[in-house]
């Protein structure tokens, strides 16, 4: 298992090797096309708790989190390769919204054991992040909209 780095690691890796890429401009259709994926996503994540399949509902919420981020980021014109990198940029160059990494960091080893290694999560594993998860997916998504409403001025 790979060494976990800390977020100024982890940030100064994904800029010195290119993951970080800065965009031209910022594309306020994509914004909101994304901010309303990410609110259907959410609302299909909440009527899955019916089924308690917790796989999906644990991925689908993940997904909830990265889209959100990404959309945010996309007001700092920044584009990442992939989510370590996205999440690391978040908690690095914005610190007001007193994100987390560790709680970054455990979600998306968890989301990889998915996705990548058959690792299934159980009721157990979505209680522990639950709280957490849908708090900084309302901050995000507020975070989101009030710069959406500036751009838009």
């Amino acid at each position: 298992m790979p060494k976990s780095m800390s977020l100024i690691e982890c940030y100064d890796q994904c800029v010195s090797e290119g993951y970080l890429i800065p965009q031209q401009e910022i594309d306020i259709n994509r914004i909101k096309s994304m901010l309303e994926i990410a609110k259907d996503d959410l609302e299909s994540a909440k009527e899955l708790m019916k089924t308690q399949k917790w796989n999906t509902i644990y991925k689908l919420n993940y997904d909830v989190l990265h889209t959100l981020t990404e959309a945010l980021l996309r007001f700092d014109r920044i584009k990442s390769e992939n989510h370590k990198c996205l999440f690391s940029f978040l908690c690095a160059k914005h610190p007001e919204l007193d994100f987390d990494w560790g709680f970054f960091e455990k979600i998306r080893t968890k989301r990889n054991g998915i996705n990548y290694y058959g690792n299934p999560v159980d009721s157990a594993d979505w209680k522990e992040i639950e709280l957490q998860l849908n708090l900084y997916i309302k901050t995000l998504m507020k975070a989101a909209e009030e710069k959406l409403k500036f751009n838009e001025i």
